[in-house]
């Protein structure tokens, strides 16, 4: 129980004024922005302790969001896996469809906080860019969103909903054309236009004061569950598990556990296989680097470079990950671990046949480990954060993969 009460006063520690958890994270930025940064640090820290801002967020969670949303338990697709029992965070029934809306309505009611007129942000499966329209469209500010041309190709509908919004979508026609090149382009943007827009990234990743206040604002994905699941069950889960890409829904999900007797799995995606430019694995087989702004784990090369990454999630397809993510997987608290694509479209067909759940591809990688966990186990319970609905990739899905008729669930002999 020990390397339990170790996180007791994990919040007040981490991250340090530096904005560094242990060996990661800091703020490693061209001179031109530290004001920048620096301005959207002091504001966050003055409103994050104000009665009036949290009461505010705490309305809107309940008024527009819909929060909470609640916890499930997939009857159906846990028996027909065996006797373990799975359970789902259902953040695709938050407004816009997915856990991103959480940070980005926080982020906005900063922006309105400091005076500025425009959100600027990236996005790889359009869920944050979504969601930032979303908000944008809630506080009346400008919203340019920048996105790789061979995402705006698969997520269609989620370019269509931003646009709906309101929002600018400005294509990113560099590199490999995918997540990575849109941070890129919109850091590019930022320098430009710092003084009347704030940038509002899309994951716990990037310069301080960014992998914090994006883990603060997630939380409530964590409270909400941890809360929920000992109401239903009395009991805390066995496992929790969640997608890594960033790591926004995951550090949300893992950091109120981290003081209770739960073993923790981050699933990143392993894609075609171990081979590098066949996955995003960033913890599992990257090496400490920095790469936009922050340190931590990186797939890169001999000279210091990001390596290609593939997935068929577009939300997980990038080369780092959040430095809490780093610095907890070095602690031994959580647990990284890998699903193919392959698995991820057979959680992501079996849970829309069985319970009638259409999953986002990126969530379905933490399906796909709850059910290799709930194979693996006699008994037990392990939940899972499903960080958003589907409906942005089934064009994409059913031009790939058809009607899932190779996943359909066998019946018992």
């Amino acid at each position: 129980m020990n390397q339990y009460r170790d996180f007791d006063n994990y919040l007040k520690e981490y991250p340090d004024e530096n904005g560094r958890f242990g060996a990661y994270g800091g703020s490693y930025l061209p001179k031109e922005l530290i004001p920048a940064f620096k301005e959207i640090t002091d504001a966050y820290e003055t409103i994050c302790h104000s009665a009036q801002f949290i009461n505010e967020l705490r309305r809107i969670r309940r008024e527009f969001q819909g929060r909470p949303t609640p916890v499930y338990h997939c009857e159906r697709l846990s028996n027909y896996l065996g006797k373990c029992q799975i359970y789902l965070k259902r953040e695709d029934l938050n407004h816009s469809g997915a856990h991103k809306l959480n940070h980005c309505m926080g982020q906005g009611l900063l922006a309105k906080y400091m005076g500025k007129k425009k959100v600027i942000a990236e996005t790889g499966a359009g869920q944050h860019g979504v969601a930032l329209a979303t908000a944008a469209a809630f506080y009346g500010l400008e919203c340019d969103i920048y996105m790789g041309e061979v995402d705006i190709a698969k997520q269609a509908p989620n370019v269509t909903r931003m646009k709906l919004l309101g929002a600018r979508v400005i294509p990113v026609t560099h590199g490999l054309k995918t997540l990575k090149e849109a941070v890129d382009a919109a850091f590019e943007a930022l320098m430009k236009e710092y003084k009347t827009a704030i940038y509002c990234i899309g994951s716990a990743l990037g310069p301080h004061p960014f992998p914090m206040m994006v883990r603060d604002f997630q939380m409530i994905v964590g409270e909400e569950m941890r809360e929920q699941f000992r109401e239903m069950t009395g009991l805390f889960p066995d496992a929790v598990t969640a997608c890594v890409g960033g790591g926004s829904n995951s550090i949300g999900t893992f950091v109120p556990f981290l003081a209770d007797p739960v073993d923790l799995y981050g699933v990143e995606p392993l894609g075609r296989g171990t081979n590098p430019g066949d996955h995003a694995a960033s913890v599992t087989y990257g090496s400490k680097g920095v790469l936009h702004g922050f340190e931590s784990y990186l797939l890169q090369d001999e000279a210091g470079e990001p390596l290609p990454v593939y997935s068929v999630a577009s939300g997980l397809d990038y080369p780092s990950v959040g430095p809490e993510h780093a610095f907890l997987h070095d602690k031994g608290r959580v647990n990284y671990v890998t699903v193919s694509d392959e698995e991820a479209m057979e959680a992501f067909y079996l849970l829309s046949r069985l319970e009638g759940i259409i999953p986002a591809v990126e969530s379905a990688h933490a399906v796909a480990y709850a059910m290799r966990w709930a194979r693996e186990h006699c008994t037990g319970s392990i939940l899972a954060t499903l960080s958003g609905r589907g409906d942005k990739d089934i064009d994409f899905v059913v031009e790939q993969y058809g009607y899932g008729e190779q996943y359909a669930p066998r019946k018992a002999e």
